[in-house]
């Protein structure tokens, strides 16, 4: 316990930053994507790939969101994003946005996993069926990057420095309840009877558990795989937070604003020694950490990547 008590601080008052945006290297000739990238902390990191020259694209849900994003993006930057409509929680606009991508370029350097979903109503189920959070966080996730994977690969092959990565946002949260209860996935009585902030954790978890054995079967054909905790930030994502309007001015002291949430996933992006992290977890602020055992387990792994095969085999 009291270990887990150390970590936990280590990761939400994490000591000042050693590295900056200002350490990107130029990212010219560079394609990456960010999902949900319209706000917070994907916002932030995509104004800064494009500083660094990258071509980026902004997958996000809403265009109307991500129009007035993108027009704030180029009057800061001079520089602006490629808007790729993705609807996390619907697995035949996840499809589509995949197609969508390939249909434009051949090649994809960087994948950043950093859309999601926290705390909604247990009433909320993504348009399959599934719990909105596991089904957003982690199986949206997990079929983009499937669809993507022959431009990963392409683009690792081509590479001077012979990689690509993929980069997925978790959390410090997939410690709070570590497991994965697979008849809480698709909506039902076993659902229904966990709280949403157990069903956080849970999807939180099964990004840190997918991202492992994504570097584990790819290492090979030179994809990167990294999960990280992006620091406990004030954004929208926390707006369903319960008790959120009566606490909301406190979190406002307590919390790190988005340029400070970019930190951790733009250095797993963009640093030439974050190559070298392949299968690791990062935490704040562009530190390497430790995610919990039991995600390293092969055979938990196993079972759900088997699983989520299945859960998007022909969507």
């Amino acid at each position: 316990m009291l270990e887990w008590i150390r970590s936990s601080i280590d990761q939400n008052l994490p000591p000042k930053p050693v590295w900056s945006v200002d350490q990107i290297p130029d990212l010219s000739g560079k394609v990456i994507i960010v999902t949900g990238g319209n706000t917070g902390i994907g916002k932030e990191t995509i104004r800064a790939l494009l500083a660094h020259n990258a071509t980026v694209y902004m997958a996000s849900r809403s265009e109307e969101r991500a129009r007035s994003a993108i027009a704030e993006l180029k009057e800061a930057t001079g520089k602006e994003p490629f808007f790729l409509r993705l609807d996390l929680g619907n697995l035949a606009s996840v499809r589509r946005a995949a197609e969508e991508f390939l249909s434009k370029e051949k090649q994809l350097h960087v994948l950043i996993n950093n859309a999601g979903v926290m705390y909604p109503p247990i009433s909320q189920v993504t348009d399959d069926g599934y719990d909105m959070q596991f089904g957003t966080n982690v199986i949206g996730h997990f079929h983009f990057t499937q669809l993507l994977l022959p431009a990963l690969l392409s683009a690792a092959q081509s590479s001077p420095d012979k990689h690509a990565r993929v980069v997925t946002v978790s959390s410090w949260g997939h410690e709070l309840w570590p497991g994965l209860k697979y008849d809480t996935f698709s909506d039902g009585p076993a659902r229904r009877k966990c709280s949403t902030q157990y069903l956080y954790s849970q999807s939180k978890y099964g990004n840190v558990v997918v991202a492992r054995e994504l570097a584990r079967r790819y290492a090979d054909q030179g994809i990167v795989s990294t999960a990280l905790h992006p620091g406990s930030i004030n954004s929208e994502l926390a707006r369903h937070t319960p008790g959120i309007n009566f606490w909301g001015k406190l979190l406002a002291y307590l919390l790190y604003d988005t340029a400070h949430g970019a930190l951790t996933q733009l250095y797993a992006a963009t640093a030439p020694e974050a190559a070298d992290f392949n299968g690791k977890y990062l935490i704040p602020w562009a530190r390497l950490g430790k995610a919990i055992p039991s995600t390293q387990d092969p055979e938990v792994a196993a079972k759900l990547w088997a699983w989520l095969e299945a859960a998007v085999a022909d969507k």
